[in-house]
């Protein structure tokens, strides 16, 4: 068993093909059958089922791909300590980002910090706040940001930057024309929602609580797990949604869709930098957040 085989192996189970896991890491099909069988021999056991369109972990694959993430990333590390010690800035760096923060905010703080460290390479998982979390909390994932507060001790958050949300109606709804609605009349129209985990829903959620409405009574026709889905749910008169103001800015500008704001409901909320309370951060991830600390970051314009 080597480190290499173990980056081969994580390549199968994360990308569930023996042949996208070849052309990942540059290799045939049949050089990375052969690494895995070399790692079933080793561990006596059999680790991926080879099914007919999937190639999943066993039981006993999920365990060392466990432990396997957990020797990667400390050979990252291992790097970026050993650079750091020379002076240098280098090595692979894995972040998380919700929906919106992983679309309209890390993009251009990733851009800004490779070309201030062009020798440090960027992966960027977008996912569900739930999903980034969970992803910090086995370790597969350093660093977040996500659009709600963790209510986890084992999570550490700051305030990264703040954001607005909306309601959001078609260009051709009655309401077009205003500026503003009132609470009450949202109880009448056909609503789009976020599913659960959605650091979005949580959000929209504890501003109703805070006024004193139940976001239960909302005529709720769709759960939709993305803001790019619900923006076409919008624009195609399937119902109206409640969204951040820079996820749909390209459509207002374009007069496809129109904005309000909602009286007496408070739709500002922030992003929060999110990792491991109880983990060392690595060498890079350290510079990473000072990185972010040492420029004040804005929310994108609305167009």
């Amino acid at each position: 068993m080597d480190i290499w085989q173990l980056h081969i192996f994580c390549k199968v189970v994360d990308l569930k093909s023996f042949s996208r896991a070849g052309r990942a890491v540059h290799l045939s099909q049949p050089t990375v059958s052969s690494h895995i069988k070399d790692l079933e021999d080793h561990f006596d056991c059999r680790l991926i089922d080879r099914l007919a369109k999937e190639a999943l972990p066993t039981k006993a694959g999920r365990l060392l791909y466990r432990y396997a993430k957990r020797i990667l990333a400390l050979r990252d590390e291992t790097e970026s300590a050993m650079a750091e010690f020379k002076g240098k800035v280098k090595g692979s760096l894995d972040l998380g980002g919700s929906t919106i923060p992983g679309a309209f905010v890390l993009p251009a703080i990733i851009g800004a910090f490779t070309t201030r460290f062009p020798e440090v390479n960027v992966s960027l998982t977008i996912a569900d706040t739930r999903q980034i979390i969970e992803a910090i909390l086995d370790g597969d994932l350093e660093l977040g940001v996500v659009g709600a507060i963790a209510d986890m001790t084992a999570i550490a958050q700051t305030q990264l930057v703040e954001d607005e949300m909306c309601l959001v109606v078609p260009a051709s709804h009655p309401w077009s024309g205003r500026e503003r609605v009132t609470p009450q009349e949202l109880f009448s129209e056909a609503f789009i929602i976020r599913e659960k985990g959605s650091g979005t829903l949580k959000s929209i959620q504890a501003s109703f609580l805070e006024a004193g409405l139940n976001f239960a009574e909302l005529k709720v026709v769709a759960r939709i797990g993305s803001t790019e889905a619900i923006r076409q749910g919008i624009r195609n008169g399937m119902g109206v949604s409640i969204l951040s103001a820079i996820a749909v800015s390209d459509d207002v500008a374009a007069g496809r869709l129109h904005t309000l704001s909602i009286e007496g409901l408070n739709l500002k909320r922030a992003f929060y930098l999110t990792h491991h309370q109880h983990r060392s951060l690595s060498p890079l991830s350290r510079i990473f957040i000072d990185f972010i600390n040492s420029q004040p970051i804005s929310p994108p314009h609305r167009s």
